[in-house]
């Protein structure tokens, strides 16, 4: 049997693929595929990484059974571990970009917004659905839409259970690029790839610092900020970049090594 997440490389991009035809399902062998997959690259993290999906669907979310077999007792260290599943995605260093070319719900969809960055054909449907389930997103996904697009359009996500065009939530802010259904998962490879072979250390200190800014606001990103940017001066790639610049001006193509 076929893993439901698959886990493979080019050269620095690493890429989790979804693979559990026919809906890509999230059930505890997803999940648990998800949580080996996110040690493995955090204990080896690559310049990159892409979420994407194969099939007809991203996913549509999580299985109806999961809730039926769930013990009341049980379900807050069962909904605690999950959200740990996102939070770990969200902790690593490198740039993530998630790739939605068609329906994205619940779980798949709050993964989504643990990512740095989203891209989506425009015809691509999201939603957080739990309303139908009398449940509400416990991945994570609430306060994270609404760090992305606003409390208000959170609300409305959420309570309406509607779905929504990636068109629709480009202009809200929440996807980052909308690529044409033609070609998708090359143009998504290539977006991700443009930033694997980038400069890293410059990537992950951007990623600190907008961080810092989203726990403690503007103050706390001016605590972090002039050590970060003295570790980023220390790095070769920033040496190169300053020579390259230099001897080449603006549009010089310096190759980026990581670090």
């Amino acid at each position: 049997m076929n893993p439901p997440l698959r886990l493979t490389r080019d050269g620095p991009l690493a890429i989790l693929t979804l693979d559990s035809p026919p809906l890509n399902l999230f059930d505890l062998a997803m999940w648990e595929a998800w949580e080996a997959q996110l040690a493995r690259l955090s204990d080896d993290p690559p310049r990159a990484l892409l979420v994407r999906a194969q099939g007809r669907v991203v996913s549509a979310g999580v299985d109806v059974r999961v809730f039926a077999d769930t013990d009341p007792a049980d379900a807050e260290s069962f909904w605690a571990r999950q959200l740990r599943i996102t939070q770990v995605l969200e902790a690593l260093p490198c740039p993530t970009v998630f790739a939605a070319h068609s329906l994205t719900l619940t779980a798949a969809f709050e993964l989504a917004l643990a990512c740095d960055l989203i891209v989506a054909t425009g015809s691509a449907r999201f939603g957080l659905v739990e309303r139908k389930v009398a449940f509400t997103p416990a991945m994570g996904g609430t306060q994270r839409l609404a760090e992305r697009a606003g409390p208000a359009r959170a609300r409305e996500l959420v309570m309406t259970g509607d779905l929504y065009r990636g068109s629709e939530l480009a202009a809200w802010g929440v996807v980052n690029a909308l690529f044409e259904p033609a070609g998708f998962h090359k143009a998504a490879h290539a977006y991700a790839m443009r930033l694997a072979t980038g400069p890293s250390v410059a990537h992950a200190a951007t990623k600190r610092i907008v961080r810092a800014y989203l726990d403690g606001g503007v103050p706390a990103a001016d605590e972090v900020l002039a050590s970060t940017a003295a570790e980023v001066v220390r790095t070769e790639d920033h040496r190169a970049a300053v020579a390259a610049f230099l001897a080449e001006g603006p549009e010089h193509r310096t190759a980026y090594l990581g670090r």
